[in-house]
């Protein structure tokens, strides 16, 4: 499985972006460059992860910086997934 690919369809069905992620890249940058993921889209994004994935995010687990690069979401996704 290709983890950030499936991030990235996460990402596009979840703040509906109608294809606009299909550009993004590691160094894209997620919270506060995407106007449309704001903390409420946050957290269907944190169920939208869990339910595709199949694992559960505890509040501790994450943080602003989590969400700050599709990088830094895709690393935290795989740690989750390998765990």
């Amino acid at each position: 499985m290709d983890v950030a690919q499936e991030v990235i369809r996460v990402l596009d069905e979840v703040l509906s972006l109608n294809g606009r992620s299909a550009s993004f890249n590691r160094d894209t940058p997620l919270l506060g460059a995407i106007p449309e993921l704001d903390s409420m889209a946050v957290v269907s994004l944190i169920t939208g992860l869990e339910d595709h994935f199949g694992f559960a995010i505890d509040d501790d687990d994450i943080d602003g910086s989590t969400f700050e690069t599709l990088g830094t979401l895709t690393d935290f996704v795989s740690g989750k997934v390998a765990a």
